[in-house]
């Protein structure tokens, strides 16, 4: 049966030590998460992903939901007694603001939250995950009215929240989409139309369910321009906030996916279900990208999640599987072989795997900060310089972290050789709730082209400058530090490969828009590699500091080793890379369609 144990040696030693988050105490919030809450908020977080929710993952992936013939859903067995802990416990109002119920706590804080429960249960994870993306669309672009009557209770967990965009005719594209709004009389609308993938969509884990749809006012402009967003509840709400009518909407069918078979993924549609505007006519799309953007740093902590769980469960095989002998001789002579460990390819695969955890977790509690400093500091300065990096970062969080978490899951399997392709062993299952993660909330390309077609020019590179700045700033603080030169000098020739494809991208994309196509996921992968490698080299820094001041231990000397490996092993990559991106899209755009 799969194990999994939280990390939270590792998240301490990120929050306390490499980004001192303590330095942020101006900051609301902040105060209250000093470092005894944070331990004990932790510790409970890991106490409940590793003894409720855990257990129920490969259960609940057996089981399944089921629809029944009035369109109602049941979730697996042990869901809805989970789902009252987490309530019960505040989990889902952790960050959310305290006038609505929440606890107010940083950001930070629930990302390190989320992925304890991500890594125990995905499925399960993603009934609150989307719920929090939902609530915290509403707190932006809510009216006064629809905030007071929605979001305390989805705080709560009492009801839950979904966001609709995707049909059947219209993924990415949404200006494709069909679902219409007409406008009554007292100022709701009757919503018509069918969604599909909507996860979460039904289920029987909460009274209520707060569906975000998108839609378009009959009259309104064709394309991206003429849809809106509505907050659509499956129960309609009195006046009193108790719970009135069925609203017109139900779920047809349940898709048959893949992974993720714990989680409710619904055909959803609305027959002039009542609805009510959120924000403008016609700018659904502000609304949408904050649960969006929510959901994508979501989906990028998956990515992580399962590459963790994965690893976690191939490390301990390989100690334990014993197979043939070591290179160099016998190391357990008592055995009939030695265990898998001791072989190189072996060791290379499980640090290949480590070595991007570590680096990926410290990527999410680094821009979990910045998302805090947006939204909760009173300098607008800082808030400016927040936003570029969450705006940076979030395509290559999304797009980077599920591609290689994905990968991840596949050679933690791999490990296990025959073994692994066996479901009792869960590493399937790893792999198959991981794959998802690159699909949705924007396919990977999506993310790749947004970053170079969107992020990069934006406000003239801004962010990217920026970017470029604080790391080659951190590499020449660093450079005569010569228990940093393992760290520093692969950090610059990556930093240097970056900034080359950067170049050749101003130089070749504007005249001819398919080198910027061609170039895109490459290039996402660059900048993805180079993040990891300056989260590295901060890590090793405050390593080599406190082996300096208290003396080595075996989690800091295993630190250093790991992030040696990242560097001499997966950063010289950033070459490969370049190397695509500047051969261009001619061969790749030569062919006619046909020929393919």
């Amino acid at each position: 049966m799969p194990i999994y144990k939280a990390p939270l040696e590792d998240v301490n030693f990120l929050l306390n030590d490499v980004f001192q988050i303590d330095r942020y105490d101006n900051l609301p919030g902040f105060s209250d998460a000093s470092a005894d809450v944070r331990e004990a908020v932790l510790g409970e977080a890991a106490k409940l992903s590793e003894e409720v929710l855990q257990p129920l993952n490969r259960t609940g992936d057996l089981e399944g939901c089921t629809r029944h013939d009035d369109g109602s859903v049941t979730t697996p067995k042990g869901f809805k007694a989970a789902f009252k802990q987490v309530t019960e416990g505040g989990w889902l109002g952790l960050s959310a603001p305290t006038e609505f119920g929440g606890q107010g706590l940083p950001v930070t804080l629930s990302q390190a939250v989320t992925e304890f429960q991500c890594s125990a249960n995905m499925a399960f994870s993603m009934y609150g995950g989307l719920t929090m993306g939902a609530t915290a669309a509403l707190i932006v672009h809510g009216k006064p009215e629809q905030k007071a009557m929605f979001v305390p209770k989805m705080v709560a967990g009492e009801w839950t929240g979904t966001m609709n965009l995707t049909e059947p005719q219209c993924g990415t594209d949404l200006g494709l989409l069909r679902t219409k709004a007409v406008k009554q009389n007292d100022g709701s609308y009757k919503i018509s139309g069918t969604k599909i993938f909507i996860s979460a969509g039904e289920h029987d884990l909460a009274d209520n369910i707060i569906h975000l749809v998108l839609a378009r006012i009959e009259g309104a402009p064709a394309g991206i321009k003429g849809v809106s967003l509505f907050v659509v509840p499956k129960i309609l709400v009195n006046a009193d906030g108790s719970l009135g009518a069925r609203n017109g909407v139900s779920c047809g069918s349940i898709e048959h996916k893949m992974g993720i078979h714990g989680n409710s993924t619904g055909v959803m549609n609305y027959d002039g279900a009542t609805g009510w505007l959120i924000g403008e006519e016609n700018k659904g799309m502000q609304g949408m990208f904050v649960m969006m953007n929510e959901a994508r740093l979501g989906v990028a902590v998956q990515g992580l999640a399962q590459s963790e769980v994965a690893y976690q469960n191939a490390a301990a095989y390989a100690r334990d599987r014993l197979q043939g002998r070591a290179l160099t001789g016998a190391q357990a002579p008592d055995k009939p072989a030695d265990p898998i460990i001791v072989h190189p390819d072996v060791r290379r695969t499980l640090l290949t795997i480590r070595a991007f955890n570590e680096a990926a977790r410290a990527m999410v509690i680094w821009t979990a900060l910045k998302s805090d400093v947006a939204h909760r500091s009173s300098d607008p300065k800082d808030r400016k310089e927040a936003d570029d990096h969450m705006g940076l970062m979030t395509p290559v969080l999304k797009g980077f972290l599920t591609e290689i978490g994905f990968a991840n899951a596949v050679q933690a399997q791999q490990m296990y050789g025959g073994h692994g392709y066996i479901a009792e062993q869960g590493m399937e299952q790893f792999v198959r709730d991981a794959r998802i993660a690159m699909i949705y909330e924007g396919a990977n390309g999506i993310q790749a082209l947004d970053l170079v077609g969107r992020k990069l020019p934006r406000d003239g590179g801004r962010a990217v400058m920026a970017f470029f700045g604080e790391v080659a700033s951190f590499a020449k603080e660093q450079g005569a530090n010569e228990a940093m030169k393992p760290f520093i000098t692969p950090l610059s020739a990556g930093l240097g490969h970056l900034q080359q494809a950067t170049t050749w991208l101003m130089q070749n994309a504007m005249m001819k828009p398919d080198n910027a196509g061609a170039a895109a996921t490459d290039y996402m992968h660059l900048f993805g590699l180079v993040t990891l490698g300056y989260m590295w080299a901060k890590m090793a820094k405050v390593a080599n500091d406190k082996i300096a001041a208290v003396g080595a231990s075996p989690y800091l000397t295993t630190k250093l080793v790991t992030g040696r490996f990242f560097m001499e092993r997966m950063l010289p990559e950033t070459s490969v890379h370049l190397a695509r991106i500047q051969s261009g899209s001619a061969t790749i755009m030569e062919l006619a369609a046909e020929a393919f």
